[in-house]
């Protein structure tokens, strides 16, 4: 191709793949004491354009297995799946690693240590009454079934306290207890995808906090939640109500997560739209009447895995050394786990692939993991910690902890969970240390966007639990496109991931973890959190 055209093919495309040549032309500067590999990095980026798998491994995983709740055979299945397509690969040591129930001890307060799972068999809900109309809507995660179809009357119920419960006595047989207030849903005047601005990315470098995504949750009014009262729950189960009903937040037909673990009741979480209209009909003093089916099966065998495989390190002198990558294999169930973390999964795989493709020799193992129990608490990663690298026993007057054999010889562990969007940079988790490495392993990358280091960490997640026992541990700064609208949500789904996106972020990732096997020294561990 001709240079004239190259050029107005990055014009039109400033994101696109054809400018990664025309990147790596470029001289770039790079730190005289950090050494980038630019004709391996060449490689991997041909690979990752010319033969990328990774929409091809996260439809499997979303159109294929689907959600993929912790604990539910779909999880199992797609964990079978990524050993046995890792190790058709060429990746040695692929296998499930189990963890129990109990391993992890850092179980989210709402759910507890892991020991059940869950899948959605069979779902019919439908108005019968003053017309027939279908009802937009889903079983939340942890919902008992019916006892068959159940039929009864839609029955607003505003209550704000278990006292204020005693006046709908004897009137609840077989109702279906609308428990909130309808919802407004104005219209989106802003664009619901966005990139990150060179200003935002520049105040978050600066270590200014980022704007609120558009669709992001607003803080909402404090009110009494029959949900979280046990008393109200076992008094409403003696009155023999049918189910209860709730309102997502989401709008458009989307329907947002919304768990009823422990209730004891069958629940139905419904779209906006359709939970307005059925309040809408009950406001004029028409009554509705209501028809629910559904089967939900709970799985009480508490064996959950991670995945693990790697690509074993060449220097008989660094290969027991560790660079690790990793994303959550498991999701809600309202979608098909795309966005969170079906894409996080495809990229960490993509970039094994291309690494094992390419036939390098890493000096160090590159290891790839995918957790399970993320969604209740980031269980799988605490509990790989725990069993390889440091066991933490809680105490009320604090943390003592005690390292493992493997601890010392752990290098890096980069964690993807923030969606389908382009990599713009690497959060440095306030690892002062890394910023100039990490600056120097984007430059092939610049011209295309990714410039940023920040000393600002991404929070929660798996990758937390690396960096609370003091290993370096670092998440990527990610365009949003609309991940705070699609996480979590009835549209988490294949549709919402962008192949260009994805096939980029494969090749950084690829990169990054070359860069770290191939480094004389392992990465440095932030004085602030080293033990």
């Amino acid at each position: 191709m001709d240079k004239p055209i190259l050029r107005r093919r990055i014009l039109l495309h400033p994101f696109s793949w054809i400018g990664l040549l025309l990147c790596l032309s470029i001289a770039i500067p790079i730190a005289a004491q950090e050494k980038v590999d630019l004709a391996t990095i060449e490689r991997i980026e041909t690979e990752a354009e010319q033969h990328s798998q990774v929409m091809d491994i996260a439809s499997w995983l979303t159109d294929v297995f689907g959600p993929r709740l912790t604990g539910s055979p779909n999880a199992k299945a797609a964990s079978d799946w990524a050993v046995e397509t890792m190790r058709s690969w060429g990746l040695t040591n692929a296998h499930l690693e189990e963890w129990g129930p109990y391993d992890s001890g850092l179980a989210d307060a709402q759910w507890g240590p892991f020991n059940r799972g869950w899948t959605s068999e069979q779902f019919t809900f439908r108005a019968i009454t003053p017309r027939p109309f279908i009802i937009n809507a889903m079983p939340p995660v942890g919902s008992p079934s019916t006892q068959g179809r159940v039929t009864g009357p839609a029955t607003r119920f505003d209550v704000h306290s278990l006292g204020d419960m005693q006046r709908y006595a004897g009137k609840l047989k077989h109702a279906f207890l609308l428990l909130d207030p309808p919802r407004s849903t104005p219209a989106h005047f802003q664009p619901q995808a966005r990139r990150l601005t060179a200003a935002e990315l520049d105040a978050d470098a600066a270590g200014q906090p980022l704007p609120r995504a558009p669709g992001e949750a607003e803080v909402t009014e404090i009110r009494y939640n029959v949900m979280d009262d046990a008393a109200a729950l076992r008094w409403l189960a003696k009155e023999g109500v049918a189910a209860l009903l709730l309102t997502s937040s989401g709008d458009g037909g989307m329907i947002t997560m919304r768990g009823s673990a422990g209730t004891g009741l069958a629940s139905v979480n419904l779209s906006a739209e359709s939970y307005g209209r059925i309040v809408r009909i009950l406001e004029k003093h028409i009554p509705v009447t209501l028809e629910l089916e559904m089967q939900n099966t709970f799985y009480d065998d508490q064996h959950v895995f991670n995945v693990i495989a790697e690509i074993s390190g060449a220097d008989p002198k660094l290969k027991e050394e560790v660079v690790m990558l990793g994303a959550h294999l498991d999701s809600w169930t309202f979608g098909t786990g795309a966005t969170d973390d079906g894409a996080g999964v495809a990229m960490t795989m993509e970039a094994m692939r291309i690494l094992k493709a390419l036939n390098l020799q890493p000096r160090r193992t590159i290891r790839i993991a995918l957790w399970t129990g993320e969604e209740q608490g980031a269980l799988g990663s605490n509990a790989y910690v725990q069993r390889h690298l440091r066991d933490w026993v809680r105490r009320h007057d604090g943390e003592l902890s005690t390292t493992k054999a493997e601890y010392d010889s752990f290098s890096v562990y980069f964690n993807l969970d923030a969606g389908t969007g382009k990599i713009r940079g690497v959060h440095q988790a306030g690892n002062v240390a890394v910023g100039a490495i990490f600056d120097a392993w984007m430059g092939p990358f610049k011209c295309l966007g990714m410039k940023t280091v920040t000393l600002s960490d991404i929070g929660g997640g798996d990758n937390h639990a690396f960096s609370r026992v003091g290993l370096p541990s670092f998440g990527f700064i990610q365009d949003p496109i609309e991940y705070s609208r699609t996480a979590h949500t009835s549209a988490d789904v294949f549709e919402r991931l962008q192949p260009e996106d994805l096939q980029f972020n494969a090749a950084v990732v690829a990169s990054f973890a070359w860069q770290a096997a191939q480094r004389n020294e392992k990465l440095p561990r932030s004085p602030r959190l080293s033990p």
